[in-house]
């Protein structure tokens, strides 16, 4: 039994290293621009948009925590700060008394509105703009292909919307 862990090759650590780095240099590109043009972090961003596209504006906690990726508390933290400023509303859900909707506001989609087109631009100019049809296409194959990856369906698995 060999107990050497299986270390990066060489080719390998440039390829992670890269990765951590433009990731780590995106997140930041975006929130500079969602607070410049919002005053919003990126992740509350994405939970403005996951509002926007379902069904009567409204998601259940619990949905928008496992879309987001975050734990529960931290998507508390979120809609809170969300609320305050007027963008969402909670609800308590009449089938489930422990649960409660997200509710997106007129006032949170106008501000949904203004921000995209700013939004669609950083990401082109970040991401599509410098890749060929080719790498968009392969990019995206690869990162299905790790997201499917680090989501176990066993029950009981350690995901952050669990937590």
């Amino acid at each position: 039994m060999n107990d050497e862990p299986r270390w990066l090759t060489a080719e390998e650590q440039l390829v992670w290293r890269s990765y951590i780095e433009a990731a780590t240099l995106l997140e930041d590109h975006l929130d500079r621009q969602l607070q410049r043009d919002a005053g919003m972090p990126h992740v509350y961003y994405g939970l403005l948009v996951k509002l926007a596209e379902s069904p009567r504006r409204r998601l259940r906690m619990t949905e928008l925590a496992k879309y987001a990726k975050i734990t529960r508390s931290r998507l508390s933290h979120a809609i809170a700060r969300l609320e305050k400023n007027g963008w969402v509303r909670r609800e308590d859900c009449p089938s489930d008394k422990r649960g409660q909707f997200a509710i997106l506001t007129d006032e949170g989609y106008e501000v949904l509105r203004r921000t995209a087109p700013g939004h669609v631009n950083a990401v082109r100019q970040a991401v599509f703009d410098r890749l060929t049809p080719e790498q968009q296409k392969s990019l995206g194959e690869i990162m299905r292909i790790v997201a499917e990856g680090l989501q176990p369906s066993e029950a009981g698995a350690d995901l952050p919307w669990l937590r």
